[in-house]
């Protein structure tokens, strides 16, 4: 199962691990210089919540983003399961 989040669509993105060496100037030092730099995967804050969908009397397991927690908290569980539903996802 690829780790996106099932309401805002949030998927790994890639960027860089840099590796540093060298005193900061404002440690009277010459400078932060940059001696390599290694690729890597920014993974998104996933988890699976089961939520409690009032009008249909059951329960519904989701796979979201910690920012997906906070929409449903703000506009509610029924608005974003009905919003899902009209994009095509099954739920």
């Amino acid at each position: 199962m690829a780790r996106v989040c099932q309401v805002t669509g949030k998927k790994p993105s890639r960027g860089f691990k840099y590796a540093i060496r060298g005193i900061a100037k404002k440690k009277k030092g010459i400078g932060l210089k940059v001696t390599g730099k290694t690729k890597r995967r920014f993974q998104p804050n996933l988890m699976k919540k089961r939520l409690w969908l009032g009008s249909e009397n059951r329960f519904v397991t989701l796979r979201l983003s910690s920012s997906a927690l906070r929409t449903i908290d703000k506009v509610g569980v029924e608005v974003v399961v009905r919003k899902m539903r009209s994009e095509g996802a099954c739920v």
